[in-house]
């Protein structure tokens, strides 16, 4: 009976969120990635170049949430990249940010709150 242990444990750290108001979660979240350290390489919204010419580090979570708004896999691929780091190989931003890749992240934040961050993220724009 694992399930109904594991679904109250979810409805128990849910319920404070659930009950927040739009600009309260998104005040929440925003806290949670600046306590995270996810605002070392990214931005609300997409800015000007940094100082020294170079393009931002990483994308702005606008831009990650009109690149993925339609992708219904992108809460988990993107969770996935949260906690386990991009792949060099992979670099889809090539040209819109720096050359360096997300690194792991487990080791800082939760699978629970990084899926809250990303979904967060992904609802930024309609």
């Amino acid at each position: 009976m694992r399930f109904p242990s594991l679904a109250l444990l979810t409805l128990t750290l849910a319920a404070p969120l659930a009950q927040a108001t739009p600009a309260e979660y998104g005040e929440a979240m925003f806290r949670l990635a600046t306590e995270r350290g996810c605002l070392a390489c990214h931005a609300l919204e997409a800015g000007p170049r940094r100082s020294d010419g170079l393009p931002p580090i990483a994308p702005a979570w606008v831009e990650i949430a009109k690149r993925y708004r339609d992708d219904p896999a992108a809460s988990e691929r993107l969770t996935r990249t949260v906690m386990g780091g991009s792949n060099a190989a992979s670099r889809h931003w090539a040209g819109k940010v720096g050359e360096a890749n997300m690194p792991p992240n487990a080791s800082v934040v939760s699978e629970r709150e990084a899926r809250a961050l990303v979904n967060w993220i992904l609802v930024l724009v309609p």
